[in-house]
Parts: structure tokens; C-alpha cells; sequence
């Protein structure tokens, strides 16, 4: 429905239809599939598959053909177009041991979002309504709590029910695993479930609460920095509550205290930073304490803290040892072994190297050159989204401080995961990207041409 929606609007010359495809259509993407494989209509797979690279293809030749307004181009544009003709090259080339098909899948999901950057470019910032899709955004994270408390009440995956582990053998060549036949991902140390609710995993899940938490924060900052949420922005952030404590992922849970806390010095706010600080503290003497309690009743929070904390959980232990792998396939192989041979494309191929860290999974690839090219667009946006937040206003504002919250959210889960592989966060925060540089490369047009006109 989010699709057809998104063609009908975009044939009207209405290129933000493709922005509610990304929100509500990308997110449902592998649960839509996966229903759709089940009740049989496995033909139609390689179509829907295709939906979302059609759409931003589209809106992207369509936004170019039509474009009138003067471009000012910005660091992160030639960054990101580099990368992606760099990249490009290890599709073409015969580099590496996958096939030219494999390469261009695997260049897809690794470099997709530059075109999706592209297109987010070419619309013409005036015409987007930042507040109403950043609540369609808010929106989303109530929807998903709503079915991950269902989820919980019935102590029962979602995916579970829409044959989620035929999907994915049939479609990436992924055996079920773990006790609850789905993967590993979907549970914890001591066989606690960790809950994906409407999306491809648990840390699919994590990383759109993130972006959530963002955008909230963003939305209900006025000006003068106060935060002042209405009652959607209140039951949206108590979402995000739920969602972060039941997708159990670690990284996301450490990125969202980041998050408040970066936020609480953004917007110079002593008393949360305060509160922060005490909490930290309150915490780390209870810990104390418990250790020092020979007759402890819960063993088992321990040894998930300690395990974590000294890199002997298994989790942390499997991904220091694909950080060791990687690093060393870039050590001996600086300029990459070929696209395919790293990542979610490698796993389904069973030739994965280092493929648990999103910077790891690039310079394994196609090597030093790549990861800096990525390295250095997601500083670029750091130092910009920091900078033009203090002169921005009104939705610009809003859209800066998300975006800024948004890439510092992301630094950690990319240690432990591919996050381009993710469909919704890659193309949502990509799309965001565009806008806000859009907005401020015009913004520095303006004020070149004011100082020129003055001189």
C-alpha cells in the first residue's frame, strides 16, 4: 500500500511520497516478504525485492530531469560520490571470487545509499515537510511497541508466526538457529528472547528506536532548548522505552544512553547531565556491592555484565574474533579482496570475513581507500550537523539536531553490525542526510552571495 502510495504520488510530481514508502514501507519490508513467501506467491519475491531501489531510482531521474535550482556542492557530495564509483569499480572489475552478480548485490547493499543520498539531494528542501515525517516516524515507534507488547504478553516472536526462517533459507541461504528456530539474534545469554516486533531482527529493531529517540528529540526542541513534548511526543519516547529494553541488544541500549547524554550537553542541560552523573555512579556502587555478596540471587545479570565488560560473552567474544579476521584481511590485503567476500552477501555465500562491523565490512571489500571515503563522510556530517545546529531555525533546526543524534547513535552498532544492511535505517537516514545537506549547502550560498553583494 506504502509503494503504491509512493507511484501514485511521485507520478503527480509529488517526489516526497517516496519518504512514506521509506517510513512505513521499509520497515515491514522483510515481515511483507516473508508473508508473502509463505502463502506461497514465492514468483512475486524477486519483484517486491525490487520496489525500493525502483522508487529511488525513479525519483532520482525524475528529480534531475526536472531540477531548475542552482546546486552549491558540498564535501559530503563528492565524498559520497566517490565512494560510490570507487566501489562501482569492484563490481565491474573481476575482483575477488564471487561472480559479477554476487559483486552487484553485494556493491547494492554496501553502496545503495549513496543513490539514495542522490535523491534526497536533488529535492528541493522547501518542498519537505520535516515535522510531519518525523511523526510519521514517532507514529512508527508507537505502532511497533503496540506489537512488541503483543509479542511479550504471548512471550511469542512475531516472526515466529510469519515463517520468518523459511524466508530466509530460501532467500540468503540461512540455516535456523538458536531455540527458538529463527537465528541466534533473537535471543540472549541465559535464554532470554530478544524481540524484533515489526522488523527483520532485534537490532533492526534497536537501531530504528535510535533513530526514533532522534527524531523525538529533535521534534520537542525549541530554540531556547527546552524540550517540551505534547502528549504523542510523551507515549512516542515511552515507546522507545520498550522497544530499546525488549530488542536487548547491548550496543543499541549504551547508544541510547549516549544519546540522552550527548543531548543533555548539546542542549545544556545541567540538571539531566546531573541526574546522568549520579545515576552512573549509583549504578557502578551497586554493582560494587553485588559483587561483594557471596549469596547473590541473580547470577545470571552478573555474568552478562561481566562477560560484557571483559569481552568473554560469546557475543563479544565472536565479535572480537571477526574484528581480528577483518583487520588482518586489510593488513595483508590493503586495497580489499573484492565485493561479496565480507558481510551479509558473504554469510549467505559462506565466505564471510570480519563481517560484524559495518567500517570492517568496507575495507575488507574494497579496502583503505573505501573505508576512508565512508570514514570521512560520516565525520564530515558530524562536524556540519554540530556546527549548522546553532544556526539553524525552526524544522532545519529540528532536522540538524536529529541528524546529529542520529550519526552519534550509530558509532557504536556499526562496531557490531552491517547497519547498511538495514534497509529502513540505511535509506531513512540517508534521505534525512541529503535534506539537511541540501539545507545547508543552500544556506552557505546565500551567505557567499550576501558577503559578495556587501563587498
Amino acid at each position: 500500500m506504502s509503494f503504491l502510495y509512493a507511484v501514485k504520488e511521485i507520478f503527480k510530481g509529488n517526489s516526497q511520497g517516496l519518504i512514506v514508502y521509506l517510513i512505513f514501507g521499509l520497515s515491514l519490508y522483510t515481515t511483507a516478504l516473508a508473508l508473502v513467501f509463505n502463502f506461497g506467491y514465492r514468483g512475486f519475491l524477486p519483484v517486491l525485492q525490487s520496489f525500493k531501489e525502483v522508487l529511488v531510482v525513479i525519483v532520482f531521474l525524475s528529480c534531475l530531469w526536472n531540477l531548475k535550482r542552482k546546486l552549491t556542492f558540498h564535501f559530503v557530495d563528492y565524498a559520497v560520490a566517490a565512494f560510490f564509483c570507487y566501489t562501482l569499480l569492484y563490481a565491474i572489475l573481476p575482483i575477488g571470487e564471487q561472480g559479477l552478480v554476487n559483486r552487484f548485490i553485494a556493491f547494492k547493499t554496501t553502496s545503495f545509499f549513496c543513490v539514495v543520498y542522490a535523491a534526497a539531494r536533488l529535492i528541493d528542501p522547501k518542498t519537505i515537510f520535516i515535522s510531519k515525517y518525523f511523526h510519521y516516524i514517532m507514529l512508527l515507534a508507537v505502532f511497533t511497541a503496540m506489537v512488541l507488547m503483543y509479542e511479550v504478553r504471548r512471550d511469542l516472536h512475531l516472526q515466529s508466526l510469519i515463517g520468518l526462517a523459511d524466508f530466509n533459507y530460501y532467500v540468503f541461504n540461512l540455516d535456523p538457529s538458536g531455540n527458538y528456530g529463527l537465528s541466534w539474534t533473537f535471543e540472549s545469554l541465559g535464554g532470554f528472547k530478544r524481540f524484533a516486533s515489526i522488523f527483520a531482527s532485534p537490532l533492526e529493531h534497536a537501531g530504528a528506536t535510535l533513530i526514533a529517540l532522534s527524531v523525538i528529540a529533535g521534534v520537542y526542541t525549541k530554540d531556547d532548548y527546552t524540550f517540551k513534548p505534547d502528549l504523542p511526543g510523551w507515549l512516542a519516547l515511552g515507546a522507545t522505552v520498550l522497544s530499546i529494553i525488549f530488542a536487548i541488544s547491548r550496543s543499541a541500549f549504551i547508544s541510547y544512553c549516549i544519546i540522552v547524554y550527548c543531548y543533555s550537553k548539546i542542549t545544556h542541560k545541567k540538571l539531566l547531565l546531573r541526574m546522568i552523573h549520579f545515576g552512573i555512579a549509583a549504578v557502578v556502587l551497586y554493582f560494587i556491592y553485588y559483587l561483594s555478596q557471596e549469596d547473590r540471587y541473580d547470577e545470571l545479570v552478573q555474568d552478562v555484565v561481566i562477560d560484557t565488560l571483559n569481552f568473554t560473552h560469546p557475543s563479544s567474544v565472536g565479535h572480537v574474533l571477526e574484528w581480528i579476521q577483518g583487520i588482518m584481511s586489510i593488513y595483508t590485503n590493503p586495497l580489499g579482496i573484492g565485493m561479496g567476500s565480507s558481510g551479509r552477501i558473504g554469510g549467505s555465500l559462506g565466505e564471510n570475513i570480519g563481517g560484524e562491523n559495518q567500517y570492517i565490512i568496507i575495507g575488507v571489500q574494497a579496502g583503505i581507500i573505501a573505508l576512508c571515503l565512508y570514514l570521512s563522510i560520516y565525520v564530515s556530517l558530524l562536524r556540519n550537523a554540530r556546527k549548522w545546529y546553532r544556526k539553524l531555525t525552526n524544522k532545519e533546526r529540528q532536522l540538524a539536531l536529529a541528524i546529529l543524534l542520529i550519526k552519534i547513535g550509530f558509532i557504536i552498532p556499526s562496531l557490531t553490525s552491517e547497519t547498511e544492511s538495514s534497509v529502513y535505517i540505511s535509506y531513512v537516514t540517508w534521505f534525512l542526510t541529503g535534506i539537511f545537506i541540501s539545507i545547508i549547502s543552500e544556506k552557505r550560498l546565500k551567505n557567499d552571495e550576501a558577503v559578495s553583494s556587501g563587498s
